[in-house]
C-alpha cells in the first residue's frame, strides 16, 4: 500500500476539460455524511425511517487519503476546494486535515460549508490551521420555523453564536446560504436580509432544489428568485454585480445605499450548467461530476490499494473529460424519477 503522507509524484499538471470544453476548477469534498440536523430539504428524519444509513468510520476517507486526493485533482486544474458534508465539524480532527490541505502547492483556496453549531468550538482552530472561508447554512431567524426545517434540532442562538465566533476568529466575510421553500420559510426571508444589512456578510437566497430523493421536492414549492429580485428592490433599491467569473453559482446584487451585497443561486429557474467546473467526491471516495449525479466512480481502490497515484489521475482525468452532465438544463426532459445521490452524501 502507497504511504499516504508522501507528495504525489507525478508528472507536470495537465488542466483537463470534458465534453463541453468545461475545466475543472472546484473540487466540493465531503469529510462525513454524518449531521446533527435533520433538515427537510436535505436529511429528513422520516426518510431514514430509523435505520443505520450512515458510512461507518472505516468506510470514511482518512486525513491522508483525502490529501492525495485532493493533490490529484489540483493536478488536473481544481484551485478550489470546499469542505463540505453532511456536517463537516462533526469529523475528528478536521482542523488538522485543513492544515495539510493548506499545504498543498497550487492549491489557492480552501472553504467551509457548516450549519455553524460548532463553530464556538473549532473556528479559531480552523482559521489557524489555513481555512480561507466559512459558509454557514441558515435559513430563517424565525426559531419555530428554524426548528420545523432542522427537524426540531437547530437553536438559532446556537447558530448565531456560532456567527460570531467565526467573526471573532477572523473569517469577517462570511456567506449566509438560506434554501427558500415556498408556505415553509419565504414569509421570514426580509427579516432575515434585514438583520445582515449592513454587515460584511452575503446572504445568498437558493432556489429549493430536486437533489436526491427524499426531500419530496414539487417545482410548486420553488420560489424562483426573479421574484427575490422584485420584492427586495422594492423595499432596498438593488442592483446587478458584473462577474468575470463564468463558473460563479450566484447572482450578486447589491444594495444601493451601501449596506451590502445579497446572492441568488437559481438552478431551478436560471440554470448555470454551462459554466460549471466543480467535482464533487463523497466521504469514502465517490467521484461525481454533478450535484443531481445518479452513479459515480469509486476511487477508494486508487487510493487506499494502488502504489502508482498516476492512475488516480489518470482516472480522474477520464472521468472528467467523458462528462457531459447538465442535468438543471434538462430538468424536463430527464424526468423527476430518476435516482439521485442524497444531499447529505455529496454536499451540496
Amino acid at each position: 500500500m502507497m504511504d499516504m503522507r508522501v507528495p504525489l509524484k507525478i508528472a507536470e499538471p495537465v488542466p483537463v476539460q470534458d465534453r463541453l470544453q468545461r475545466p475543472l476548477r472546484e473540487l466540493r469534498m465531503s469529510v462525513i455524511d454524518r449531521c446533527n440536523f435533520r433538515c427537510s430539504y436535505c436529511m429528513p428524519a422520516d426518510s431514514l425511517h430509523g435505520r443505520g444509513v450512515f458510512l461507518p468510520l472505516e468506510k470514511l476517507l482518512t486525513d491522508h487519503e483525502i490529501e492525495t486526493l485532493v493533490r490529484a485533482f489540483v493536478h488536473l486544474g481544481v484551485r478550489k476546494v470546499r469542505i463540505t458534508g453532511g456536517e463537516p465539524l462533526l469529523r475528528p480532527g478536521l482542523p488538522a486535515l485543513i492544515q495539510q490541505l493548506a499545504a498543498i502547492r497550487g492549491l489557492e483556496d480552501i472553504a467551509l460549508t457548516t450549519n455553524g453549531v460548532m463553530l464556538p468550538r473549532l473556528a479559531e482552530d480552523l482559521a489557524e490551521a489555513g481555512l480561507g472561508r466559512i459558509t454557514v447554512s441558515l435559513d430563517t431567524l424565525d426559531e419555530e420555523v428554524l426548528a420545523h426545517m432542522s427537524g426540531g434540532r437547530a437553536r438559532l442562538d446556537d447558530i448565531l453564536a456560532g456567527i460570531a465566533a467565526a467573526e471573532s476568529a477572523g473569517f469577517e466575510h462570511l456567506k449566509i446560504n438560506t434554501v427558500v421553500q415556498r408556505g415553509v420559510n419565504d414569509h421570514t426571508i426580509m427579516s432575515l436580509l434585514d438583520h445582515f444589512r449592513g454587515t460584511p456578510h452575503r446572504v445568498r437566497l437558493i432556489e429549493y432544489m430536486d437533489v436526491g430523493n427524499s426531500n419530496h421536492w414539487s417545482e410548486h414549492d420553488v420560489v424562483p428568485n426573479a421574484d427575490w429580485v422584485s420584492t427586495i428592490g422594492q423595499r432596498w433599491p438593488i442592483r446587478p454585480l458584473n462577474s468575470a467569473n463564468p463558473a460563479e453559482t450566484a447572482r450578486r446584487y447589491e444594495y444601493l445605499d451601501g449596506q451590502g451585497e445579497i446572492g441568488f443561486i437559481s438552478s431551478i429557474s436560471q440554470p448555470f450548467c454551462g459554466g460549471c467546473t466543480r467535482a464533487r467526491v463523497t466521504a469514502d471516495g465517490q467521484f461525481y461530476t454533478c450535484l443531481f449525479s445518479n452513479h459515480g466512480t469509486n476511487l477508494m481502490p486508487l487510493i487506499r490499494q494502488d502504489e502508482n497515484p498516476q492512475e488516480l489521475v489518470s482516472r480522474i482525468a477520464a472521468v472528467w473529460a467523458d462528462r457531459s452532465d447538465r442535468y438543471s438544463e434538462r430538468r424536463g426532459q430527464v424526468g423527476r424519477e430518476r435516482q439521485k445521490v442524497e444531499m447529505y452524501r455529496l454536499g451540496g
